[in-house]
């Protein structure tokens, strides 16, 4: 009716399937092993486990603390390592507890 308008030549560039890169289905990165790949996740963990037992799997024993200043310290969080007091007070000598997976902190003070 009115104006010189643009003719409308609307390209539906769009449509599934018809994308570029990555967009594309037939490039599409289906997830159809996640059950599969949980379940690998899963038997490694547990073999891991076996294989190092009786050491800690998740890495070396540590032990729970305070954090620092006022704004953390009603918290907990994981040590870096037990103190000599603490591991003496254990009977584990200091050399011997590395090579048990216990972690040790020799500037902690208890």
């Amino acid at each position: 009716h009115g104006g010189n308008n643009v003719v409308p030549n609307v390209h539906f560039r769009k449509v599934n399937g018809m994308q570029a890169g990555r967009k594309n289905r037939v490039m599409m990165r289906t997830w159809l092993d996640q059950a599969g790949r949980k379940k690998r996740r899963s038997n490694n963990r547990k073999a891991k486990a076996a294989k190092l037992f009786p050491r800690p799997a998740a890495g070396l024993l540590r032990p729970v603390v305070h954090p620092p200043t006022q704004r953390y310290n009603m918290k907990l969080r994981l040590g870096k390592g037990f103190t000599l007091d603490e591991l003496k007070e254990a009977k584990i000598p200091r050399k011997f507890a590395k090579t048990i997976g216990i972690a040790v902190d020799h500037r902690r003070r208890n």
